[in-house]
C-alpha cells in the first residue's frame, strides 16, 4: 500500500533541522529512513534482545523482551501514523529507538542506577538512550555516536510515560517549551497500547495472571465477551489472542480519532502551530483513559507485583547494586576502552555508562564472575 501524502503538520525530512556533524552521504535516503536504518544496525538495540521487559530472559523464550516490545512498539505506531497522515520514517525511527538506554532488568535496573548515582547527575533512561545515539555508539570515523537528526533526538528526550520522563534540564537544549512533533507524541501511547497488551499475554502465559481475575476489568471483559459471541466455537487460546488483538485496534482507533479531533479542534495547520500547542494533542478519549487506567492498576498489582517478579526484581537489585560498589573501588575491573573514559566523563559516569549496556545475562554471569570464588573469570 502506497503511503499516504503527509499532512501540512507532519514532520519531513527535507525540512529537518540537520545534524551535529556534517556527512558525505553514499546514497540517496532521506534523513530520517537514514537514522532509522542507524538505529537498526547499532550495538545498543540488538542487546535489547536480552534485556528485562517483565520476564527475565531465561525464564522462556516465548515472552517479550525489550527488542519484541520495541518492534512491536513500531509496528503500532506506524499504523497511527498512516492513519493520521504522519511520517512513518520518523514515527518508526522513534519506536525503535525509544527505549536503547534501558537498563538490565528493567526499571529496577534503572532505579538502582539513578540511586546509585546520586550525586553524580543521577540516572534515567531516556536520558541515556540521547547519550547513547550521542556518544557512546562508536561507528564512524569522524565522530562518536549517531550523529542522528536533531528531530528524532528530541524525541528520544521528550518522550514520557506514567514509568519514565527525562526531566526538564534534560530537554532544555530541545525547546522544552515546545511541543514535540505529533510523530513523537503518538509513541508515548503506541508504547502504552504495546505494553499493556503484550503484558496481559505474557502474564497469562506464565500463569502470573488468570482469566478469572482479568474478567473485573471492564476493558478487556467486554472485548472478550464480543469475541465469544462472534466466535462460539472458537477454544480459549485463541480466543485470548483475538481479544489482545481487538484491544490493539479498539485502542489505535480512539487514538487516531481523539487526536484527530484535537488537530481540528485547534485549528492546527502547520508544524508551527502544533508546537506551539500548551499541551499534547495526541491523546485517548476521557472514555478510553478512564477505561485504560483500570487496565493499568490491574496489571500493577497484579502482574508488576506478583511475588515471583517482586523476588526477581529484589535479586537483581541486590546483585546490580554490588556490581556499582565493587566497580568504584576496583575500576580496573573494567574493560580497558571504559578505563580510558574515567578521565573524560567521571569513574562514575563510565561505570554506570558500563551497566547500563549490559544485557540481563551479562550482568548475572558478571556477577558470579566477581563472587563466586569457582567461577572461571
Amino acid at each position: 500500500m502506497r503511503q499516504p501524502e503527509l499532512a501540512r503538520y507532519a514532520a519531513r525530512s527535507e525540512e529537518s533541522r540537520g545534524r551535529v556533524y556534517a556527512e558525505p552521504y553514499k546514497d540517496k535516503r532521506l534523513a530520517f529512513e537514514r537514522d532509522r536504518d542507524r538505529i537498526i544496525h547499532c550495538a545498543a538495540f540488538r542487546r535489547l534482545e536480552y534485556k528485562t521487559q517483565v520476564f527475565v530472559n531465561h525464564e522462556g523464550d516465548y515472552y517479550r523482551t525489550r527488542l519484541t516490545h520495541s518492534l512491536e512498539v513500531s509496528q503500532i505506531a506506524r499504523g497511527i501514523a498512516r492513519a493520521l497522515h504522519l511520517n512513518q520514517d520518523l514515527v518508526e525511527t522513534l519506536a525503535l529507538a525509544h527505549d536503547l538506554g534501558h537498563t538490565p532488568f528493567g526499571h529496577t535496573g534503572e532505579q538502582v542506577l539513578n540511586r546509585m548515582m546520586q550525586g553524580h547527575g543521577g540516572f534515567e533512561h531516556n536520558r541515556q538512550s540521547l547519550r547513547i545515539v550521542d556518544l557512546l555508539e562508536e561507528r564512524y570515523p569522524e565522530f562518536n555516536g549517531l550523529n542522528l537528526s536533531w528531530e528524532v533526538r528530541e524525541g528520544i528526550i521528550k518522550h514520557s510515560s506514567a514509568y519514565d520522563k527525562a526531566g526538564s534540564t534534560a530537554i532544555t537544549d530541545f525547546e522544552p517549551e515546545q511541543r514535540a512533533t505529533l510523530e513523537a507524541q503518538i509513541i508515548d501511547l503506541a508504547d502504552e497500547i504495546a505494553y499493556n497488551n503484550h503484558d496481559i499475554d505474557d502474564g497469562l502465559k506464565a500463569g502470573y495472571i488468570s482469566l478469572q481475575a482479568l474478567s473485573q476489568v471492564e476493558l478487556w471483559q467486554e472485548t472478550f465477551r464480543s469475541i465469544g459471541q462472534k466466535y462460539p466455537l472458537i477454544g480459549e487460546k485463541r480466543q485470548v489472542l483475538q481479544t489482545i488483538s481487538y484491544l490493539i485496534r479498539d485502542l489505535i482507533q480512539d487514538l487516531v480519532d481523539t487526536t484527530s479531533h484535537n488537530i481540528l479542534a485547534t485549528g492546527i495547520e502547520t508544524l508551527a502551530d502544533l508546537r506551539n500547542q500548551p499541551q499534547n494533542l495526541a491523546a485517548f478519549s476521557t472514555k478510553m483513559r478512564q477505561k485504560n487506567s483500570e487496565l493499568k492498576k490491574f496489571l500493577y498489582k497484579n502482574l508488576y507485583r506478583h511475588h515471583k517478579v517482586e523476588l526477581m526484581r529484589v535479586k537483581a537489585e541486590r546483585f546490580l547494586t554490588l556490581l556499582f560498589e565493587n566497580y568504584t573501588k576496583n575500576p580496573t575491573l573494567l574493560p580497558q576502552d571504559h578505563q580510558a573514559r574515567f578521565d573524560e566523563y567521571g569513574t562514575e559516569r563510565v561505570i554506570c555508562d558500563y551497566i547500563a549496556s549490559m544485557t540481563d545475562r551479562y550482568a548475572q554471569d558478571e556477577y558470579k564472575r566477581l563472587y563466586e570464588p569457582f567461577e572461571r573469570a
